[in-house]
């Protein structure tokens, strides 16, 4: 990486004014009445959100977090008119495999604190040298440190395009791809738009993938037994999705800048707004800490919180929906990269392969036992191992 790539190293280094401000949001907050009983049903429930926020106050760690990303080597960037933050981890075995790691909403770079580790050195943790990464984590522009981008247009398949400039300028001319949430649509738009510079795509979701309307008798009369319930199963997840959980989607793809101002100046409600879909979306009973490490979670949190980048990540979903300009509108073409789906069994949606197969290359599906939708922070081994797989598949039927 040398200058003239326009890649310039980046720390963290949050003043401590803005943690005091934080501190001082905190003590301040403006609770609304508790509706006895409710327990998740409404929404967050008011006694978890009381503690979570003490405990964010007055025993969470932001030094110790910040400490532990700044082990990571980061850097900054322009592409496209936009600011690209980004971790760079390479691997000491020489001849890794360059991947892509991109996260989602509500997610961040925080995610893949437990994975980097295994897929750059598997020797040191068990693994094969063979499997080693060079590992790229870059911040979606709108997202953390990236911070907000601005103008419209950033949408899945603009991200992508920034994604092979950004491998380019890092020296990577071709190279993997993993994602979840808005980093496998992402993902997934690197391989059907450029395939020539993708060697296999990983994903640990696939939007449209599900059974998104009522089958007909006839539908499952045509089907096997275990076919019809997988069919069945996707179709009740989705229209229960539907009903309960898109009201969040609702927002941010209509008004995401009315949202912005709420959640950018009261930290509660940034922290209410993220963690019920660690609650939602993670293979948990009730607390999202059944899933994910709560320090994690809030280490997470913060990153939109000390960026303000409420409304601006918000506004991928805005760019969705509303996309219609060459920049942005992206045909439903299949993909001809080599994909794998890793399956787990709380994610949002159930995915049904012979869905999949009419605009994916599926050439691995693995389903899990355990895992939701942040499938990194949930079941890091899990996912390095499929990974792993996947990756080693295509380099013995020479694809990589």
């Amino acid at each position: 990486m040398t200058s003239s790539s326009g890649i310039r190293p980046f720390r963290i280094s949050i003043p401590q004014s803005d943690l005091d401000d934080l501190h001082d949001r905190l003590d301040r907050t403006r609770w609304p009445a508790e509706l006895p009983g409710a327990g998740w049903a409404y929404g967050v429930p008011t006694p978890y959100l009381r503690e979570l926020a003490r405990y964010w106050r007055h025993e969470y760690d932001w030094r110790a977090a910040e400490a532990q990303l700044n082990a990571w080597p980061q850097f900054m960037t322009t592409i496209d008119g936009a600011d690209v933050h980004f971790a760079h981890i390479r691997s000491p075995e020489p001849d890794a495999t360059p991947l892509v790691v991109t996260h989602g909403w509500p997610g961040s770079i925080v995610e893949f604190l437990d994975i980097v580790g295994p897929l750059t050195d598997p020797a040191a943790h068990g693994g094969d040298p063979a499997d080693a990464f060079h590992v790229v984590l870059p911040g979606i522009p709108g997202y953390g440190f990236s911070g907000p981008t601005a103008e419209p247009g950033w949408e899945a398949g603009r991200v992508a395009g920034a994604w092979v400039e950004l491998m380019h300028r890092l020296g990577y001319e071709r190279f993997g791809a993993q994602g979840g949430d808005w980093g496998a649509m992402i993902s997934r738009e690197l391989g059907r738009a450029h395939p020539g510079r993708i060697i296999g795509v990983h994903l640990n979701l696939l939007p449209g993938a599900q059974q998104n309307t009522e089958p007909t008798d006839g539908e499952l009369a045509a089907l096997g037994p275990e076919e019809r319930a997988d069919v069945l199963e996707s179709w009740h997840r989705w229209e229960r999705w539907t009903r309960e959980g898109t009201g969040y989607s609702a927002l941010q793809s209509t008004r995401p800048h009315t949202l912005g101002y709420a959640l950018t100046d009261s930290p509660v409600g940034q922290l209410a707004w993220i963690v019920e879909k660690f609650q939602a979306w993670t293979d948990s009973d009730e607390l999202p800490e059944e899933a994910v490490d709560r320090d994690r979670l809030l280490t997470d949190v913060m990153l939109y919180w000390l960026t303000g980048t409420a409304a601006s990540s918000a506004r991928l979903y805005y760019e969705r929906a509303h996309a219609t300009g060459p920049r942005t509108a992206r045909p439903a073409e299949p993909s001809t990269a080599p994909t794998a789906l890793a399956v787990f069994p709380a994610e949002i949606q159930r995915p049904l392969r012979h869905r999949a197969e009419r605009t994916e290359n599926i050439v691995r599906w693995t389903e899990f036992d355990r895992g939701g939708h942040f499938a990194a922070m949930e079941e890091p081994d899990l996912l390095v191992g499929d990974v792993r797989a996947f990756f080693r598949q295509l380099r013995e039927e020479g694809g990589a």
